[in-house]
């Protein structure tokens, strides 16, 4: 089991060029530019993003990512030869605040496409300004509500529950952990995971013997794991992404509780380790491979983009990514390829168009093939299970 300590990341493969240039106009981290500066009136992208409130330990490294890789790509020489610009801007962790964020980058920064928002709920809120308006979104939230409830507009980069869920019940189910005590965050993402919890428990011969729910803004869970502590549950599966998350292994401990916790990936990141403390060792998350770059497989355009991002944020913030960052870069890029393959004069629909017609592209999440029916693009063989071990994120056995 290799050991990911945090920055540690950064001296992966240092001989590695930073991007891979791929068939057919697609690049992984390479940013297409011919090095000359770039001209001209630039393209303007907005972004909505939770910089404070409950999700700021999301979309602080989003920010990170799109601000890093925009400097990127215009010291390259820019899109096609004209410059790059993301106007972002912060909704506070709030849905009303992303609507009102969205309809200001829409009606008065005239931006041709939006990255965000860093939260499912959000992310739903804005879906009727952009429907409106006819700009393709590229949500950064997770839930699979978000391109389950399809929207020809609407793009996603994480994976969504209802790939990680199963993985989940069947690791519990393998385990023999089959009195599931729930806890999930009340929010757009933690509502997703726990209907679909409990609408799959029973298919892995599972039952949730508690379903209990916190507020982002609370600072205790002990009653909520009190009962689920006095129905006999054998593993408490917690459902949440919010920065009060990491209460929940300091109130376990507090209780004696003796049982494992299994987390959704909204707890891969530094953020919860710092949080949790020593009451985090052992506690397993399921998440995207950027934790753990071997996983993509070494030489594969996966691996080459990731390595570089890895490099080059850790250069630049003294931290390793976690996979929110890679979701932003994944967002970011997901347009940069779709405008560099588009002809002067474009319309947001033929933008959306383009953006659909992305196959085989590396990002960090994964490899993202979109069609005129999926805008999520991702797959089961792109998460991994991971175990905190010494403060550290670690591949689990």
């Amino acid at each position: 089991m290799e050991r990911m300590k945090r920055g540690a990341l950064g001296i992966l493969c240092l001989a590695l060029a930073v991007g891979v240039i791929l068939p057919g106009g697609c690049a992984g981290s390479d940013t297409g530019g011919d090095g000359g500066a770039a001209t001209g009136e630039p393209y303007v992208i907005g972004a909505v993003l939770s910089l404070t409130g409950a999700q700021a330990g999301l979309g602080g490294p989003e920010k990170n990512a799109i601000d890093m890789e925009v400097a990127r790509i215009n010291e390259a020489g820019g899109i096609n030869g004209r410059p790059l610009e993301v106007i972002i801007e912060d909704d506070a962790s709030d849905v009303d605040q992303a609507v009102a964020r969205t309809t200001k980058l829409i009606e008065q920064d005239n931006v041709i496409a939006i990255i965000g928002s860093t939260g499912t709920g959000q992310s739903m809120a804005m879906r009727d300004v952009i429907s409106e308006a006819g700009v393709p979104q590229v949500a950064l939230g997770s839930g699979s509500v978000i391109t389950a409830e399809f929207d020809p507009l609407v793009f996603q980069t994480p994976w969504t529950a209802d790939l990680i869920v199963p993985l989940a019940l069947q690791y519990l189910a393998d385990e023999g952990l089959t009195k599931v005590g729930l806890i999930t965050e009340d929010t757009g993402f933690g509502k997703d995971g726990q209907a679909l919890v409990n609408a799959m428990a029973a298919e892995y011969g599972l039952e949730v013997v508690s379903d209990e729910v916190f507020k982002p803004a609370d600072t205790d869970m002990t009653g909520q794991l009190t009962v689920i502590k006095s129905k006999g549950a054998d593993v408490v599966l917690m459902w949440s992404s919010v920065a009060a998350s990491s209460i929940v292994p300091k109130n376990m401990a507090q209780l004696n509780l003796g049982i494992p916790l299994v987390c959704s990936h909204g707890v891969a990141k530094q953020e919860f380790i710092d949080g949790a403390g020593e009451a985090g060792e052992g506690v397993l998350a399921f998440a995207g491979k950027v934790l753990a770059p071997e996983t993509y497989g070494a030489g594969t355009p996966s691996y080459d983009a990731a390595t570089g991002f890895v490099e080059r944020y850790t250069a630049a913030y003294g931290v390793a990514p976690d996979h929110f960052a890679g979701h932003a870069y994944d967002g970011l890029y997901l347009v940069v390829e779709a405008l560099k393959r588009l002809d002067e004069g474009f319309t947001p629909a033929d933008l959306r168009d383009e953006i659909e017609a992305t196959s085989g592209f590396p990002g960090i999440g994964g490899v993202f093939t979109f069609s005129a029916t999926d805008h999520n693009g991702m797959t089961a063989d792109d998460i991994v299970m991971y175990r905190i071990e010494g403060g550290s994120w670690v591949l689990a056995e």
